[in-house]
């Protein structure tokens, strides 16, 4: 007996090459693209279907925060965990994030846990995934030069010059795509109990995903940064006190490896930072 497809399946299918990085339909024919008609029709069913989803999915979207199971199993390992050990296995045994299929390693940290400056970015990259470890390729390089000008370095042991590196995601997106908002709002829980475990005096963000997930704004990264935001937990369920911490949004390096010239924004993002901290500038 053939089982046929129901709106909610065909909509489970697509979400499945979503998560997977797929952002395209084609037709089930080549294309000759030198020979391009204009105005090819497309497949109505094709376009019924990408209609349908495409509202389905916003809708989960909007919805996802509080109300999805995978949500709230996220909150209840993140709450449950008591040192970064803890956090890390809960992290590692959490299912409700597809894109932990398709990456070869967790990334959860680097330098020193004990530093008062946490820099937090939005996803792992290739060599991240490889080696376990955020910020360790071509960006990871930049960000530590950049750091080093204002006397900062993930492998000082003192706190006060030391930072504390991880991600809003743990596991890599295929591809390097950008986090869709449903996996951000899902490892929103994890990253807030970092924050919360590791006890910084100072956030940088790096990158507008980071930014946007962390201080709950819909401005672009251009906006948010050059100056400094107080970051208080948006996940309520494991929100202690009146938790806040002075944060400062930046471009994320691997941005600046594609456009150089932005460079000098992020010096200055940083001056703002090293004035707060009193280091002198080398």
């Amino acid at each position: 007996m053939i089982h046929s497809a129901t709106q909610q399946d065909i909509i489970s299918a697509l979400q499945w090459y979503i998560d997977h990085g797929v952002s395209d339909c084609v037709l089930n024919d080549p294309i000759n693209r030198f020979n391009i008609v204009p105005e090819v029709p497309k497949s109505a069913m094709i376009s019924a279907i990408s209609d349908i989803a495409s509202k389905q999915l916003q809708e989960n979207i909007q919805t996802f925060l509080g109300k999805s199971d995978a949500y709230d199993e996220a909150v209840k390992l993140a709450k449950s965990a008591n040192s970064l050990e803890e956090l890390a296995k809960a992290i590692i045994d959490f299912d409700g994030i597809a894109i932990k299929k398709t990456a070869s390693n967790m990334v959860f940290a680097d330098g020193n846990p004990k530093s008062e400056i946490m820099v937090i970015g939005e996803a792992p990259g290739a060599e991240e995934d490889r080696r376990g470890k955020p910020f360790i390729g071509a960006s990871g390089r930049l960000l530590d030069k950049i750091l080093s000008y204002i006397d900062l370095s993930r492998k000082s042991g003192n706190p006060e010059k030391s930072v504390y590196i991880s991600n809003i995601l743990n596991w890599r997106p295929p591809g390097n795509r950008t986090p869709s908002s449903a996996e951000i709002e899902v490892s929103l829980p994890f990253i807030e109990r970092h924050i919360q475990l590791i006890e910084p005096k100072i956030i940088i963000l790096c990158g507008g995903v980071a930014a946007k997930s962390l201080l709950g704004s819909e401005y672009s990264i251009s906006r948010l940064r050059k100056k400094w935001h107080d970051y208080k937990p948006r996940t309520q369920a494991i929100n202690s006190g009146n938790i806040s911490i002075p944060a400062i949004a930046t471009y994320h390096p691997s941005y600046l490896l594609r456009t150089p010239i932005q460079k000098k924004l992020v010096w200055e993002d940083m001056l703002i930072l090293q004035k707060r901290l009193g280091f002198s500038v080398k």
